[in-house]
C-alpha cells in the first residue's frame, strides 16, 4: 500500500476520531499533527488479515510483544495513549487504535484475562503460551518463563 494511502487514511481518521475537537481553541496539537506508525498483527500477510479481522470484530482488544524486540530503539515500547493504524496483509490502512493499558511482565507471568482479550484460538492461557512461544522464538530467538513480555490492550477509535 502507498503512503499516499495510508495519508489519505490518516487526515480521514483524525477527524472521525475527533483527534481534532480542540483545534479551534488550542490550535493544532502533536496527536493530530503526527501520523501515528502504520503496521499490521503478525509476522505475514495471512496472520496479519486474520488477526484484523478479529479486531475489527472486536474479539481483540489486546496483543503482545516480546521487549526485546524494542532494544534496538528503532521504535519505542507503547505506552498509553499510543496511536497506530493497524493495515491488513496487503498493507491497506483498516483501523485507527489507542493504546490503553500496558503492563510488562514476564512470559510465566501472562495471565488467563490477557489471553482471552488477545482474542485467539479457543481464548485460554495454555493456547496463548503455546502459540506465543512458537512466534516469539520463531522471531527472536529462545523464549523461556523469564523472557519479557509487552502485554497491550487497544480501543479502535475509528474504522472506515
Amino acid at each position: 500500500m502507498s503512503d499516499e494511502a495510508i495519508e489519505n487514511f490518516w487526515a480521514n481518521a483524525k477527524v472521525r476520531a475527533n483527534l481534532n475537537r480542540l483545534r479551534a481553541y488550542t490550535g493544532s496539537n502533536a496527536q493530530e499533527s503526527l501520523r501515528p506508525p502504520a503496521w499490521a498483527f503478525g509476522a505475514n500477510a495471512d496472520q496479519a488479515d486474520r488477526l484484523l479481522a478479529l479486531v475489527l470484530d472486536g474479539t481483540k482488544t489486546a496483543t503482545s510483544s516480546a521487549l526485546r524486540d524494542y532494544d534496538s530503539g528503532q521504535e519505542p515500547v507503547p505506552t498509553v495513549g499510543t496511536l497506530s493504524i493497524i493495515t491488513d496483509g496487503a498493507g491497506t490502512p483498516r483501523a485507527l487504535i489507542t493504546t490503553t493499558d500496558v503492563r510488562i511482565v514476564p512470559f510465566g507471568d501472562v495471565d488467563v484475562e490477557h489471553a482471552r482479550l488477545e482474542g485467539e484460538g479457543d481464548l485460554s492461557l495454555e493456547y496463548w503460551r503455546d502459540v506465543h512461544r512458537e512466534f516469539f522464538t520463531e522471531t527472536g530467538g529462545e523464549v523461556t518463563d523469564d523472557t519479557e513480555i509487552v502485554m497491550e490492550r487497544f480501543k479502535i477509535l475509528w474504522k472506515p
